[in-house]
């Protein structure tokens, strides 16, 4: 879909360049390989050209037999960037490249605080914390930012 996408924008003369994070992220990394709804965009917040560029594209998959949803690309969790670690800016790793999309995602202890969080807040997200298989010391380095971020004893 992202190769899509990207042959997409670069039809229309668009660049995108972003941070993402979430399932999309993990699944460029390699880590987990399964469906995933959306294209969860940590930085920048979407540009306007972008984003009725990305429900134009959905249109047309939806039009192929698709289930692509308006809101694929979206800035859900951009909340997030002001409660991440220092300097996580610094760690970002490149996950795609293509003619018209540049992305980057969270260096792996920022990937991991973010889906731990995301395991505390919703609870769906085990599958994922598993998947990147955190070794204790990453998870003794996590524990005290994720502690401040979320005051539950659970």
């Amino acid at each position: 879909m992202l190769l899509a996408f990207d042959q997409y924008l670069a039809e229309r003369r668009l660049q995108f360049d972003a941070v993402v994070i979430g399932g999309a992220a993990l699944n460029l990394l390699g880590v987990v390989s399964r469906f995933t709804k959306d294209c969860d965009i940590l930085h920048p917040e979407i540009p306007n050209e972008i984003a009725e560029a990305s429900r134009g594209f959905a249109i047309e998959i939806r039009a192929k037999g698709g289930t692509l949803q308006d809101n694929w690309l979206n800035n859900g969790p951009s909340s997030l960037a002001s409660h991440l670690l220092p300097r996580w800016e610094e760690r970002l790793q490149t996950v795609f490249t293509g003619t018209a999309i540049h992305l980057r995602c969270l260096g792996r202890e920022d990937l991991l605080c973010a889906k731990l969080f995301a395991l505390c807040d919703r609870g769906i997200d085990l599958g994922d914390c598993l998947a990147l298989a955190p070794n204790i010391n990453e998870l003794e380095n996590v524990v005290p930012w994720l502690e401040r971020q979320d005051a539950n004893p659970d």
